[in-house]
């Protein structure tokens, strides 16, 4: 487990006598931060209210273009938090055919509904807490996509990479990063054959391009259980799995909170 970077506040935040909010890892763009000893305190990040658990877990998640500073809000009275910033790569293509660059309306259509459904999804706010059992490797294989990077094509910016991308053969297996419960089964224009599970407090992982699933909507899953199979559905040019971490509705970096 990675060595806690902790915060000491003010007591007046917290009430009674002074103890340290802690949190794993340093804010920073695409970061997700699990923290602890919060017992009973009102927390908020940039206006948004934050989950705690009754045993004093929360989490904070920064977004890959965040602001050099954010607010936290604990029982009403604010502290300023410095939030690294990050180089992302950028990649230029032009000379692209029209089609490939711009999808027809009928699939423009399909995908405004498709993200609709997946941002309802990621949306859910639960109370579990299997995210504090830490992340998981999905799928053991090359590196193929990093978080954060961006293409430009033909001169038209597009959605930056919100995912870690891990290639390997078809078929090959695709483990639960934590446990949790299947919030989203389907097949999608991009993302092909994808999962969504919900680890609680907005924290959820996304598997994408899969060549099979195993699981179904509303299924509770344990850390390390096969879900799927690694494969090329929907956008791609070869097979890989698209491994999304997400803060409600917010894409973050699952790199850095890898284990296993």
């Amino acid at each position: 487990m990675r060595r806690r970077a902790a915060l000491a506040l003010p007591a007046l935040l917290l009430g009674g006598p002074a103890r340290a909010l802690e949190w794993r890892g340093t804010p920073s763009q695409g970061a997700l931060l699990i923290g602890r000893d919060a017992v009973g305190a009102r927390i908020s990040l940039d206006g948004q209210a934050v989950r705690v658990s009754p045993t004093g877990l929360f989490v904070l998640g920064f977004g890959r273009d965040h602001a050099a500073q954010a607010v936290l809000t604990v029982n009403g009275a604010t502290r300023t938090l410095d939030v690294a910033r990050r180089e992302w790569d950028v990649q230029h293509i032009s000379g692209l055919p029209p089609a490939q660059v711009t999808p027809d309306a009928a699939a423009l259509e399909r995908i405004r509904i498709e993200r609709e459904r997946l941002a309802a999804v990621r949306g859910i706010d639960t109370a579990r807490t299997d995210f504090a059992e830490g992340i998981n490797w999905p799928a053991h294989g090359r590196i193929s996509g990093v978080y954060g990077s961006q293409r430009v094509l033909n001169g038209q910016p597009r959605q930056p990479h919100s995912a870690l991308d891990i290639a390997g053969p078809v078929g090959a297996p695709i483990l639960a990063a934590a446990s949790g419960r299947v919030t989203l089964a389907a097949e999608f224009h991009f993302f092909g054959k994808l999962l969504v599970l919900d680890h609680g407090h907005g924290v959820n992982t996304l598997y994408a391009h899969l060549s099979a699933i195993d699981v179904r909507e509303g299924q509770e899953v344990r850390a390390g259980a096969r879900i799927a199979a690694m494969g090329a559905t929907g956008r791609v040019t070869g097979p890989h799995l698209h491994f999304g971490l997400s803060w409600y509705r917010l894409w973050l970096d699952p790199r850095p909170l890898l284990t296993g």
